[in-house]
């Protein structure tokens, strides 16, 4: 029976693998094309982030450069204003002396010849100070190195860049003229201290990006009077910046394909020729398994030495492959000892049911008298047992009997325990006579320290009259006819196997036409639902009397629904095993 459910789960499992292998056939790239993919995305991703950086700081290395040449040139042309023939410090203070006179109204004429006016008297005739600035300003400018040079000052109270002289011949600021500048760039001119490079950046309509380098031009008294100016865009930048890119960018591409095809052997070599030759192995050994053959060196004649965790996966592999046969062996024997001890388990739970008293009625000449039992083992055997038999004409015996433990050992104590009950029940002595006789033999060999509860009862059929006796066994159950059922307590004597010369009281009832007698093994009081919970023997009372009116047969089955509605999914605790005798008086009575 194991080697077909073996089987059965080997082909069960071959068709999952099957399906999942064609799915994923299906569903999944090449472990060659994931490395790939996943190198050249790593490999894009540095290169964008190191161009990133890269452009970062040589965009600062190109703007620092542009800073220094604007200001070596503001310094180179401020050394020839100051010390050139020119009045350099007599025209800036003149301007600016005009220019704060005015008006703010005065000011906002600025662009018209109106406004030109107010610095007429600014003398920028030929050989003035204006004109030779002019023309030397001019030199720097033909030079093509900058953009524009000029004379300016900025003023704080106005926020303006105010302009003296300007050479530069398209968009020329005329002597006076003024335009609005950031307040950042009138505080960082007129602050500075001299020391490191005078300049700010600026983006402007004209030029674009900016750079406004400068040296201040002194008084006498040290005072800034005005500032040689230098403008610088900033534009040939982003010329620079977008080659180097490009140039960045081509490298990046050659390096990622370069390093995508090494890495992409390697891996081929090293890790998808290693790991394809393990799934060709998983493969023909599930395909063998669905063949039925036993080889067990699929994974050890794989020669894979990458000195890598491959390669001791590979060896992990083999080992477990070795381990599953033997444990595939191990498993064979103990299902053919499971088959073998299952078959004599149903073999002696056919015996044990052949055993005891099975066919309803048992006694069907029998008018006086109605009986129905049932046994439900825990387990494939048990140890509870009913027995009823004839011990003459006019006396009926009933015995219901629960041995201690269960399974195979209980069953067999119980087998033992009725063959001697029986016996001796057979001699015509009365039930405590029987239960001694009873205990004392198994007394006598009880080696296990089992024991038995045992009800054993004697009817006289004739008067009704049961004479019985309890060996430790649970309180029988009687319902008068037309009544309800009630236990009946009587006393205990101790239970059979448990000490020898013990003696047991007997004790009296009569039953009269339509009365019932309920016995049953502790099973049924004590099944426990799954929240641990005893049926009792409040609920069993119950049951028996929603069925009180019915057959032995209909009380008995009512019993058994309530226990199993009661106890749910729970697993069954102990045997359950019920008796359930209806008198109906002796055959020549009248009701």
């Amino acid at each position: 029976m194991i080697s077909r459910f073996g089987k059965i789960h080997t082909s069960l499992f071959m068709k999952k693998n099957d399906a999942k292998t064609g799915e994923r056939g299906n569903k999944m790239r090449s472990l060659s094309f994931r490395t790939l993919l996943t190198v050249v995305i790593s490999c894009l991703a540095l290169g964008v982030t190191a161009l990133i950086i890269g452009l970062g700081l040589y965009r600062s290395a190109l703007n620092d450069q542009y800073i220094r040449h604007a200001f070596d040139i503001a310094v180179f042309a401020h050394q020839s204003a100051t010390r050139g023939s020119a009045d350099t410090v007599g025209l800036a203070g003149d301007v600016m002396r005009i220019y704060r006179s005015l008006s703010p109204e005065q000011r906002s004429k600025v662009g018209t010849e109106e406004y030109l006016g107010y610095f007429s008297e600014v003398n920028t005739g030929k050989g003035s100070a204006y004109d030779i600035l002019m023309h030397m300003l001019d030199t720097f400018i033909k030079s093509g190195e900058v953009d524009d040079v000029y004379l300016a000052m900025y003023d704080r109270e106005t926020n303006a860049l105010v302009y003296m002289v300007d050479p530069q011949e398209k968009d020329r600021f005329m002597t006076g003229e003024w335009e609005t500048v950031e307040a950042e760039e009138t505080e960082i001119f007129l602050s500075w201290n001299g020391k490191g490079l005078l300049y700010h950046n600026s983006v402007t309509e004209k030029y674009g990006w900016l750079c406004t380098a400068g040296m201040p031009v002194r008084d006498p008294n040290g005072e800034v009077c005005g500032f040689i100016l230098v403008d610088l865009t900033t534009n040939p930048i982003r010329n620079e910046l977008i080659s180097f890119a490009l140039r960045m960018t081509l490298a990046l591409l050659l390096v990622t394909a370069l390093i995508s095809l090494l890495l992409v052997i390697f891996m081929r070599r090293n890790i998808v020729a290693p790991v394809n030759a393990l799934a060709g192995a998983a493969a023909a050994y599930v395909q063998d398994k669905k063949n039925g053959s036993a080889a067990s060196d699929h994974f050890s004649a794989l020669d894979i030495r990458s000195s890598t965790e491959i390669e001791n996966l590979c060896h992990t592999m083999a080992d477990m492959e070795r381990d599953l046969a033997e444990h595939e062996e191990t498993v064979k024997k103990a299902a053919a000892e499971k088959e073998r001890i299952l078959t004599e388990l149903n073999l002696a739970t056919q015996i044990q049911e052949d055993a005891l008293p099975h066919v309803f009625p048992p006694f069907p000449d029998r008018k006086e008298f109605s009986l129905y039992a049932a046994m439900d083992p825990a387990r494939e055997v048990g140890g509870d047992f009913y027995d009823f038999f004839l011990v003459d004409e006019d006396h009926l015996a009933i015995v219901i009997a629960d041995v201690s433990g269960k399974g195979v050992p209980a069953a067999l104590f119980m087998m033992v325990s009725k063959a001697i009950l029986e016996n001796n029940a057979m001699t015509g002595r009365s039930p405590g006579e029987i239960l001694a006789s009873v205990n004392e033999t198994i007394c006598a060999n009880n080696q296990t320290q089992m024991f038995v509860t045992t009800w054993l009862g004697i009817l006289e059929i004739s008067t009704g009259r049961v004479t019985a006796a309890n060996a430790g066994h649970e309180y029988p159950a009687v319902c008068r006819a037309g009544g309800r059922f009630e236990l009946i307590k009587n006393r205990h004597g101790l239970v059979i196997g448990g000490m020898e010369g013990i003696r047991y009281t007997e004790f009296e009832m009569f039953l009269r036409r339509g009365d019932k007698l309920f016995l049953y093994t502790d099973g049924v009081p004590e099944a426990t639902n799954g929240s641990h919970e005893l049926f009792g023997t409040k609920r069993m009372l119950s049951a028996l009397n929603s069925h009180a009116n019915g057959s032995p047969q209909d009380i008995l089955k009512g019993v058994r629904e309530c226990v199993d509605s009661f106890v749910g999914g729970a697993e069954q605790f102990d045997d359950l095993t019920m008796l359930c005798l209806e008198y109906k008086g002796p055959s020549n009575n009248t009701p």
